[in-house]
Formats: structure tokens, sequence, C-alpha cells
């Protein structure tokens, strides 16, 4: 008359890190540009936007640095100066 008991089903798990799973979508070209930028980002952009509020000053180099890594204009065909990339 006893039924055996069953395993209560395992409860889904939630990644904070990346809540939407998002990096297993990504292609591994999508995963070197984001690599690329958020390293751009932390190294070269950063401090040089800390210092530029700082100062109350613009640096105009920043936005040629940021286009000759084909972050400017990514979904541009390589034709017009643009990387080709899509918009992930």
């Amino acid at each position: 008359m006893n039924a055996p008991l069953k395993a209560k089903p395992k409860k889904a798990e939630f990644a904070w890190h990346d809540p939407l799973l998002l990096e297993s979508q990504l292609t591994e070209a999508e995963r070197m540009v984001r690599d690329a930028a958020r390293a751009f980002a932390q190294e070269k952009l950063q401090p040089r936007v800390l210092e530029a509020f700082r100062h109350e000053k613009a640096d105009p180099s920043l936005l040629r640095e940021m286009g000759a890594l084909g972050f400017l204009g990514p979904t541009l065909p390589p034709e017009y100066g643009g990387a080709g990339i899509n918009h992930v």
C-alpha cells in the first residue's frame, strides 16, 4: 500500500553572471569582439574618460583609436570602412 517516494525534481539554477545565458549563444567571432572591446574599455578608455571628466576636457584621439580598432560603425561593410559584423 505504500507508494514509492519519487525524487524531487531538481530546481533550476540561476546564473547571476549571465542571467539570460547569452554567453552560450555567442559565436567565437562575437566573443573575440566582446573581449577586445572589454580590454580596450578597461585599459584605455576608463582612465582617459576619468581624466577628461576631472579636467572637463575631451580627448578627440580616443574616437580615432576606437575607429582604428573597428568599434565605430562595426555593422558597415568592409568596403565602406566598417568591420562587417552583426549587431551583437
